[in-house]
């Protein structure tokens, strides 16, 4: 019995310290509250950032609904988001009801000013009606206060595209089709009750209310499964209209959340730039589960959850790389939960393949290549087991063995793949040759670097799960496959280089602009400059290939310093994707992520620290334009939280994490059950950026990384900062790679 107290007071007093380390003792500001969603809200390029209000990981999101940051009107009032960066599905407005209501009231748009917002909360002036509106989201629900003038008669107006609406009373209920045979249901209650409804079913409902309601409150669930199913999760979640309690329950969901990982040091800025990059990160994937049950958009049912919450709405070609490891350390427990979504998604879908680009209404398919391979296969080699491996394998090796490597498609292996296997390289077309190829998107095309090197990578995972599985002829099949990056490298450039069916590189390649809208004809979305290093599996053998580490370092300082070659919007209209520029390096763009940590593996790692301090002060900061190009729902974020942290996973698949420069003195990170991993940077600040020395768990480190089993179950890097380079710190240990097969 004394044993047993002693261990519940350690137990308090560990719980008190990690709230106390969560606040910052400084300011008395807790994680949350320096997270600012307008970060990037204006794009340098293409798509923005958006102000995004919600729970971790849950179902109900919502953003203010107009063109952009910079639009002066607001197209209604949002109920739901169903899918990253889309619009808002369920819109609707208020209104002032003089007598007459003009029919196109529904399309109607808003002024507006004084918006404030944070993760879990939304306020608006609406200054044409006088109203002001208040919000707050639970999970699966959200309440709406609006607080109308004297004179006039309040009025509510809900618009479903394609769907249906009912009114009944104060209440309102309907449906709004989402994407093929998926629909989005919701219930709503007023805590007013109606005075005269236009149109008590169909797809516009308009409600009037008492004249000289001050305040009407407005209360929803949603769901995917049912309006009754809606009503349930509205009545779980919220039960009154109390818009402060439901914002104090937000609160304390995002200081948990966040509060996760707690930094001490840095600048306000630093602080605000990476507590707002992990609020990204937790916007994907959603938890889909009601009561116990989920709808599937892979086969359009409704199954039982098995006690296991059912996640959807992820990006895997640009979440694998940084999100989902991150996620595993923070919440390994969520991290086999989605895995196992995804399997089962898989045994849910026709094909059996794993999924890409998992949504609510099914798989889209986005992008090339198959990285879900990856994602499971740094779950496994970093001790996660919360899920079947042997269907995983087969679900992945489906996706990438049977299904075509043609990007953004969804049709069994055909010609193309065919010719991948036989000649260990996809064909890129002769110059001037016409596609009759079926399957090959008239805009997205062939990218034929893009998918060898990114399939080679696959290769390289899915060996890894052959091998674990004992599955050991499979296992040295697929790692040979993985060495098919050599079959395009070009010797006299350098670089990796399309070829023709017959063998032949395309001739005249310029690799900064070649390859038409995107460089899709023969990279994707980015240039000649950033695939050169899209070997993430395999940084060794690349060395090699160019020459040594001396060429490989010359090779990436070459890339930082070579200039556009014409204007600027000269090469932005070919590569729009490719912002955030660093000569040829592109920071907006995920295959760029890993490239700053690679001087690690060539013996400068010095060059390493100075390029992600660099990188993170020009391009990441706590302003309207502060993220360089697409944020992907944490795929860009992630990179930005680890390498303020100091260290990065530069191999999805190796439990292994190259180490950078941190950003601030000190950071831990909670790894559940009781284990932190703690980053001490002594001296840390702009100047001093360099790693003099460094400890991990007590003992002398000389290496620019560190193994996941050395902080699996906690530990402490310790790294003693310097304003100038030590240029023999770390440079005789390399991370580890796989080398040149023989």
């Amino acid at each position: 019995m004394k044993t047993k107290c002693i261990f519940s007071a350690l137990t308090i007093a560990v719980m008190l310290l990690m709230a106390s380390c969560s606040q910052d003792n400084a300011t008395g500001r807790e994680p949350v509250d320096y997270v600012n969603p307008y970060i990037g809200n204006i794009s340098h390029m293409l798509v923005p950032t958006h102000p995004t209000v919600y729970l971790p990981n849950s179902m109900m999101r919502v953003f203010p609904v107009r063109t952009d940051f910079t639009g002066n009107r607001l197209n209604g009032l949002p109920l739901i988001v169903t899918r990253h960066r889309s619009a808002s599905v369920l819109n609707f407005m208020p209104y002032l009801y003089s007598g007459n209501m003009p029919s196109a009231l529904p399309a109607m748009s808003l002024g507006y000013d004084r918006e404030k917002l944070t993760p879990y909360r939304y306020g608006v002036y609406l200054d044409e009606l006088d109203v002001s509106v208040d919000y707050a989201p639970s999970h699966q629900s959200a309440v709406y206060g609006l607080t109308f003038p004297a004179e006039g008669m309040p009025c509510l107006i809900f618009g479903s595209r394609h769907g249906e609406l009912k009114a009944d009373g104060n209440t309102i209920s309907g449906f709004q089709p989402v994407g093929g045979e998926t629909k989005v249901y919701f219930h709503a209650e007023t805590d007013v009750a109606p005075t005269q409804t236009f149109g008590t079913a169909g797809d516009t409902l308009v409600l009037t209310y008492p004249a000289g309601t001050a305040r009407l409150g407005l209360r929803y669930g949603v769901s995917f499964i049912s309006a009754e199913q809606a009503k349930k999760n509205l009545e779980r979640e919220i039960a009154g209209y109390d818009i402060d309690a439901v914002a104090a329950a937000g609160r304390r969901a995002w200081n948990g959340a966040l509060g996760k990982i707690a930094v001490e040091g840095g600048t306000d800025n630093e602080k605000t730039v990476f507590y707002t990059s992990l609020y990204r990160v937790y916007e994907r994937p959603v938890i889909l589960s009601e009561d116990g049950r989920y709808y599937s958009g892979f086969d359009h049912q409704v199954h039982d959850d098995q006690g296991r919450p059912f996640y959807t709405d992820d990006w895997i070609w640009d979440t694998y790389r940084a999100a989902h490891p991150l996620r595993l350390l923070t919440d390994r427990n969520a991290e086999n939960d989605i895995i196992h979504s995804y399997i089962l998604m898989a045994e849910q879908s026709a094909t059996k393949w794993m999924p890409t680009f998992p949504g609510v209404s099914g798989d889209s398919r986005g992008m090339n290549s198959n990285h879900g391979v990856a994602m499971v296969a740094d779950a496994y080699a970093k001790g996660l087991r919360g899920f079947d491996l042997e269907k995983a394998y087969e679900a992945c090796r489906g996706a990438i063995e049977d299904r075509s490597l043609i990007p953004w498609s969804d049709i069994p292996a055909g010609e193309l793949d065919d010719f991948y296997k036989k000649n260990g390289y996809f064909p890129a077309l002769k110059p001037g040759e016409t596609e009759t190829v079926r399957g090959v998107h008239s805009w997205e095309k062939r990218q034929p670097i893009a998918v060898t090197l990114g399939t080679s990578y696959d290769h390289w995972c899915l060996s890894l799960l052959a091998e674990a599985l004992g599955k050991h002829d499979e296992a040295a099949h697929f790692l040979h496959s993985s060495y098919n990056f050599r079959n395009v490298f070009n010797p006299a450039t350098g670089f990796f280089h399309p070829k023709d069916r017959d063998g032949r590189f395309i001739p005249d390649l310029d690799y900064r602009i070649s390859g038409g809208p995107g460089a899709r004809d023969y990279y994707d979305e980015n240039n000649g400059y950033v695939y050169r290093w899209d070997v993430q599996h395999n940084i060794g053998d690349l060395i090699a290939l160019l020459g040594g580490n001396e060429a490989f370092t010359n090779a990436l300082e070459d890339m930082y310093n070579t200039p556009y070659g014409m204007s600027r919007w000269e090469f932005y209209n070919i590569l729009p994707d490719h912002t955030g520029n660093v000569g040829m390096f592109s920071m907006a763009n995920e295959p760029s992520l890993h490239i700053p940590y690679l001087y690690n593996y060539a013996g400068q790692p010095w060059r390493t620290q100075k390029r992600i301090r660099n990188l993170l002060e020009q391009w990441f900061r706590n302003d309207l334009m502060g993220i360089p190009g697409d944020e992907d729902g944490g795929g860009m974020t992630a990179f930005v939280a680890f390498s303020q942290m100091g260290f990065y996973p530069v191999t999805p698949g190796s439990p292994t994490y190259n180490i950078g420069s941190p950003v601030f003195s000190h950071v831990r990170i909670d790894l559940g059950d009781g284990d932190g991993f703690e980053v001490e940077a002594v001296n840390a600040s702009a100047e001093n950026k360099y790693i003099q020395s460094a400890t991990l768990n007590g003992k002398p480190w000389n290496r620019p990384w560190f193994s996941h089993d050395d902080i699996r179950d906690g530990g402490k890097l310790t790294l003693v900062m310097g304003a100038k380079p030590n240029r023999t710190w770390g440079v005789d240990n390399p991370p580890p790679s796989a080398m040149p097969l023989h």
